[in-house]
């Protein structure tokens, strides 16, 4: 699993399952210095689907976390103002970096994967059923 794909899902995984997962692997860290934990606004840009063009829809809120554990550093940056889960994800990717429980780490972000893709589906479903055809003359 590419770093890309963790910090992706773990972003988007049940809060309280995230932090209990980086809780758990606080013992095998330490020492944890933690480098920045804090709230920020960043631009989200999206891309125009007509022209293809790359445009900021606005800003949106952020919590960011930078850690030092296990020799190695963890960065995390997820939407909305939790710092304690950016925080938990942060403590997670240098776990996995690290190779602390990397089997462990891997299987927590597969489930939380299907359980999004999941949701996803369900999401899809809703939408389509919103959907108007209209006629044009």
């Amino acid at each position: 699993m590419d770093q890309n794909t963790l910090l992706s899902v773990l972003a988007r995984a049940n809060v309280d399952a995230v932090k209990a997962c980086a809780e758990a692997l606080i013992p095998k860290l330490e020492p944890i210095s933690v480098v920045v934990n804090r709230t920020g606004l960043a631009m989200l840009p999206m891309e125009d689907t007509v022209s293809g063009e790359a445009f900021y829809l606005g800003e949106v809120l952020l919590a960011e976390a930078h850690v030092r554990a296990a020799g190695v550093e963890g960065y995390a940056a997820c939407l909305g103002r939790d710092l304690e889960l950016a925080l938990a994800i942060a403590l997670l990717d240098a776990a996995y970096t690290a190779g602390r429980d990397r089997a462990r780490i891997a299987a927590f972000v597969a489930v939380q994967a299907t359980a999004l893709a999941a949701a996803d589906a369900i999401l899809g479903q809703q939408v389509e059923q919103t959907r108007v055809a209209l006629e044009t003359f």
